[in-house]
Order: C-alpha cells, then sequence, then structure tokens
C-alpha cells in the first residue's frame, strides 16, 4: 500500500452505520472520523476485493451514472460494506435511499459509500455529493491509488456528457459511447467488437482554429472528472472502462435505464434481456427526485 492510501481517509468497515453503532454522533463529529476511530467485528472481516469488477459513478450532466448505480444497488441488492471519509467531497448525511421497510429508513448513509454483490464479483462506489473542484486531482489520486492497492480487475466509469456540445460525428448513431485504457483494452477488443459499441469520438481542440494536422483529443464537457480519471488510469496502465451517454439536464430517469442496461450488455449483471427497463427496481429515494406537486384539496 502506497504513502498516498496510507495518508488518505479512504475507509472500508464490514460494520455498518447504523444509529447503533454510530451512538449519539453529531454530524460534525462525524465528518471528522478518520482511519483511527474504526473496527471491524469479530464475525466480521475487512472485504476483499481481488479479482472484483469496480462500478462507480461521474458527478456530471444530469446524474446519469450516480442514477444507474442506485438502479444497481437496488436491484442487485448490494451490501454495504464501507465508507469514504474525504474532504474532497461536499459533507453531507441521510437515511438509507434503499430503504425496504421502516427498520431500514434509520440508518444513517453518508456521501460515498462502496457496496458489493459477492456473488457477482462486483463492487460499486456510489458517490452522492459533488466534488469540490480544487481538490478535483486530489481525489483522483485517491480513486487511483485504492483502487490499485484493493486489486480490481476493472474500473467502469458510469458518465455523461453535455449533448448540446456534440460535434457533427458525435450527432450520428447512439448517444451512448465508450473510452478504455490500453491496459483494459488488451483482454476486451473481441468483446467490445462484439458489442458493436462507438468509441468517443476525438475532436479539435479549437475547432475552425486549428490546421488539418493538429491532434485531436479526449473532450467530455459536463462530464466531471471522466477526463481526468482517464488520463490518471492510463498513466498508472489501470484497466478502466468509460460508459457515457449524451444528454442534457432534466428528467434524467430514462437516461438512467438507457445507461444501466447498457452496462448490462457486457457485464450480464441481470439474465433477462436489457431491453426490458422493469428488470431493474427503482430504489424508494427516487421519490424525492421530483416535487410531488400541491397535495389535492376538498
Amino acid at each position: 500500500m502506497d504513502d498516498l492510501l496510507k495518508e488518505s481517509d479512504f475507509v472500508v468497515l464490514a460494520v455498518d452505520l447504523t444509529p447503533e453503532t454510530t451512538g449519539l454522533i453529531s454530524h460534525r463529529e462525524l465528518s471528522l472520523i478518520s482511519q483511527q476511530h474504526w473496527s471491524t467485528s469479530a464475525e466480521n472481516s475487512a472485504p476483499c476485493f481481488k479479482d472484483f469488477t469496480l462500478v462507480m459513478p461521474a458527478v456530471a450532466v444530469g446524474n446519469v451514472g450516480q442514477l444507474a448505480v442506485d438502479l444497481m444497488v437496488s436491484t442487485l441488492n448490494m451490501s454495504r460494506v464501507g465508507y469514504m471519509h474525504t474532504d474532497c467531497i461536499i459533507p453531507m448525511a441521510g437515511n438509507n435511499p434503499y430503504a425496504t421497510c421502516k427498520e431500514d429508513v434509520k440508518e444513517l448513509h453518508t456521501p460515498a459509500e462502496v457496496y458489493t454483490a459477492a456473488e457477482l464479483k462486483l463492487a460499486v462506489l456510489q458517490i452522492r455529493a459533488p466534488i469540490i473542484q480544487t481538490k478535483s486531482k486530489k481525489f483522483r489520486q485517491l480513486l487511483v491509488s485504492w483502487i490499485k492497492a484493493s486489486g480490481f480487475s476493472r474500473t467502469v466509469v458510469l458518465s455523461s456528457s453535455h449533448a448540446y456540445q456534440r460535434d457533427d460525428q458525435q450527432l450520428q448513431g447512439t448517444p451512448l459511447r465508450y473510452v478504455v485504457t490500453p491496459s483494459l483494452l488488451k483482454g476486451s477488443v473481441d468483446a467490445l467488437k462484439e458489442l458493436g459499441w462507438r468509441e468517443l469520438e476525438r475532436v479539435a481542440p479549437f475547432p475552425g482554429l486549428t490546421d488539418a494536422n493538429t491532434e485531436p483529443c479526449l473532450y467530455i464537457p459536463g462530464g466531471g472528472i471522466t477526463k481526468g480519471l482517464y488520463t490518471d488510469s492510463c498513466a498508472e496502465d489501470l484497466p478502466l472502462a468509460v460508459l457515457l451517454l449524451f444528454c442534457s439536464e432534466g428528467d434524467n430517469i430514462p437516461d438512467a435505464f438507457t445507461l444501466v442496461n447498457h452496462l448490462n450488455d457486457w457485464l450480464h449483471l441481470l439474465d433477462t434481456p436489457s431491453q426490458k427497463p422493469n428488470q431493474w427496481k427503482i430504489p424508494t429515494s427516487w421519490s424525492l427526485l421530483f416535487d410531488p406537486g400541491l397535495p389535492n384539496r376538498c
């Protein structure tokens, strides 16, 4: 484990943050918990992520990746095994977003948590709060360090990009795109070819102002840390893929279904055909996505 990881506050626990385990900890005290203040129970051990696939969202336009991860956690009934404590994310706390009964609602949840489905060798890092812009690089370094130390076989970032900033070639065909690091491409060429996915097109840095000899670059407007994390992963030789959707802000629930179905075509998380959106279980927290409207009056 390298020095960066030792200095970070990325914590993986085998216990839940319930009212019983947190006691009377205030929100401020909770935000100050560090690595020295956690433990695991005797019957539980820290999870092992060796050869697991990690799926995580980028906080991007329409929150499409985050909504897609919500569908995964809720449908696959994934278990929470840890959380991330860092000053790179805006602090917050709330009730269980995947509650199925009144007892579950009381659980305390934090901005960045780790879930697993051991039978699928799948782990998910759900991020529920914006990343502080001035600490974006530090956050990416933290992620890369943890991914390397955990031994994930591959990482998939679910993201989105502004539809209105597409160039001419990106306006054609499906709004779904992918990009993979060289490390992952080595073992995924055949699978990607079979899927028939469309790779994200590189574009001119300054359209109309650069000559034909200028090398096109990766451009993901509205994608948050997506491009930076991809670039960092290339430099660290990490197997990472980005699946993204061109979209606009608004009701992005249909976009979330589109993206998670796209992922399912590759990872086969569900056995049923991915074209049936009702195979995914909508979490209870989604009832608060939009104002329910004025109450009916007699």
